[in-house]
């Protein structure tokens, strides 16, 4: 591989302590990184369900809504539709899998993630369009994006790992990532214009060819998803990086998390 997209597998960090890391090459010679537990799921399952919250909801933000939760409870109505989190499995399944490959990727590169885009989803059952997560390293030269696709499966398939392939393919033809004026926007909306600008250069940057695009393709199964990720992935992307993490059984795993966030209501 003639460009490292990814740093070494973070030890200090929950993720580098909870899972192991094996780097590889696809059958069609695509860097993999296959990730796996080690025993230490209580550490992973810890840090996901917070940064699951952080993803979602603003502290402040949350602190708000519990307080209209507790006079719908004090009433006997039903909360559900005041929950920021999903409550449809295959919503929950599909952001878990794109906050773990967030953090993951932030703690992996020197790339940071500006904006959390989950709480900006009007539906919370429904899945958010646009990039699964861009990460920015605004600092670098060139600077660099990273586009990250992710899927969840119960069960890995062939057709999981095309459909990350196609993604990136996709947004790679599409020239710029399609959710990258959404956070410019989010940035200024926030006030943080200093950083707004910057990640509304990029654009700039693009026209001059002078922005380094890199794509990450995630696939979070059982045991079984890295010979799939394996022998499924063709790409003609030079600068495509697959990682593959398996556990023991991923639903149940989902579930868990959840269930600690709706705890916290």
């Amino acid at each position: 591989m003639s460009k490292q997209i990814i740093g070494k597998h973070p030890n200090g960090h929950a993720y580098g302590i909870s899972l192991t890391a094996c780097d590889k090459a696809t059958t069609s010679g695509v860097l993999h990184r296959k990730l796996s537990e080690n025993g230490n799921r209580d550490i992973f399952m810890n840090f996901t369900a917070k940064a699951l919250k952080t993803h979602h909801i603003s502290p402040s933000a949350l602190e708000r809504r519990k307080e209209k939760i507790n006079l719908f409870r004090i009433r006997g109505l039903d909360i559900s539709r005041l929950s920021p989190y999903p409550t449809n499995n295959k919503t929950q399944s599909g952001n878990f899998a794109e906050v773990v490959i967030a953090e993951y990727l932030s703690a992996a590169t020197s790339a940071s993630l500006p904006v959390y885009r989950l709480r900006y989803n009007p539906n919370v059952d429904q899945s958010m369009k646009g990039d699964d997560v861009l990460l920015f390293d605004l600092d670098s030269d060139p600077v660099r994006i990273i586009v990250s696709e992710s899927k969840f499966r119960g069960i890995p398939s062939k057709d999981a790992v095309i459909e990350i392939t196609d993604g990136l393919i996709r947004s790679n033809k599409g020239s710029l990532p399609t959710s990258l004026m959404f956070v410019t926007d989010r940035l200024y909306d926030e006030g943080n214009i200093e950083h707004g600008e910057k990640v509304s250069k990029c654009v700039d940057l693009i026209v001059d060819d002078k922005l380094d695009i890199d794509y990450v393709g995630f696939l979070l199964s059982n045991h079984n998803v890295a010979g799939h990720v394996d022998r499924n992935t063709t790409t003609d992307l030079h600068n495509l990086l697959m990682i593959s993490l398996g556990v023991n059984s991923p639903e149940t795993m989902v579930q868990d998390a959840f269930r600690r966030l709706g705890s916290d209501l």
